[in-house]
């Protein structure tokens, strides 16, 4: 059972250390990466070519 005293604490925060402990940090350099990958390939002629199309 909780007290009234119990609900009004906060939960603890994690203190110190580095990044490397937090498990958002690994999704984040997965992203950075996936976006790094996609800037850093051409577009397909095809698609340039619909893209002329439009204009």
């Amino acid at each position: 059972m909780r007290s009234a005293k119990d609900e009004n604490k906060k939960p603890l925060k994690a203190r110190g250390g580095n990044d490397a402990n937090r498990p958002g940090r690994s999704v984040g350099e997965a992203l950075r990466q996936a976006y790094d990958e996609a800037v850093r390939e051409s577009v397909p002629a095809d698609l340039l070519d619909l893209l002329k199309k439009l204009d």
